[in-house]
This record gives structure tokens, C-alpha cells and sequence, in this order.
């Protein structure tokens, strides 16, 4: 069976005791009849909804445990696509920072190149989280 907005409605039996071609069905699908309009029709209760959309007591809850595996199965794939990325750029370069002049396939510098900057982004990020709390403690 549907639920409704509101129980106050009338039957879906006319006055005959005839049921009406879109009243509920076993599977409970079809929304029940209103009372007919002033041409003598009936129409569907617009206030109607299924229980296939109000939600089900099956649904499974979003737990910690779901969100670390869908977490270690990304970051298997990301893993994975840099283990390409990588093998295919193995041609050695020449990375030069200040004083030191080292030699490193392109993958492996390219790499380092966004693990710094990861670590920049995450360092700025800390500090600003940091001046966060200090605002919010003085208050």
C-alpha cells in the first residue's frame, strides 16, 4: 500500500460498490481513485505516493566501515593508474633544485612534483584551520 499526505479522503468505491479501474492493486502501485470531477470522471489522488519511493526499512545505513573500503578501493585505483603513469615515463631527466642536480625518470619526478605541492596545499591549509580555532576559542 501508498501513503498519502493526509487520511482524510474519501473511498475509492462509488456509490454502487463498484471498484474503479486505477484503485490499488496487490502490488499497490497505482494510486487510488478520487471522488469523480464535475464532468463525472475519475482521476488519480495527486497527493498519492508508492512506498517504492517514500523509502524502505531495507535500506542499508552509510556506515564508517562502508566509507573507509570505498576509500581503499580508490585509492588502490589511484595507485594504480600512477604505477602506469610511471612504467610508461621511464625516460631520465635532469631535476635541478638549488644546489643538487639529480637524475630521475620523468614519472618519478613528475610525481614528486604533486607530492610537494600536496604538501604546500596541506601545510597552508593547517594554518589556516589553526587560525580557525584561535578565532573561535577567543569568542
Amino acid at each position: 500500500m501508498g501513503t498519502r499526505a493526509d487520511d482524510s479522503h474519501e473511498t475509492s468505491l462509488d456509490t454502487s460498490g463498484a471498484v474503479h479501474p486505477g484503485d490499488h492493486s496487490a502490488s499497490g502501485d497505482l494510486a487510488p481513485i478520487t471522488s469523480p470531477d464535475s464532468d463525472g470522471h475519475s482521476a488519480p489522488d495527486p497527493e498519492f505516493v508508492p512506498e517504492s519511493q517514500t523509502g524502505s526499512s531495507t535500506d542499508i545505513a552509510h556506515t564508517r566501515t562502508a566509507a573507509l573500503w570505498t576509500g581503499l578501493v580508490v585509492g588502490a585505483v589511484v595507485l594504480v593508474v600512477l604505477l602506469v603513469f610511471i612504467v610508461q615515463n621511464l625516460d631520465s631527466v635532469t631535476v635541478q633544485i638549488f644546489a643538487w642536480q639529480l637524475d630521475l625518470p620523468l614519472g618519478i619526478s613528475m610525481l614528486l612534483a604533486a607530492i610537494a605541492g600536496a604538501l604546500v596545499m596541506a601545510m597552508v591549509g593547517g594554518a589556516r584551520i589553526l587560525q580557525v580555532r584561535r578565532a573561535t576559542k577567543k569568542k
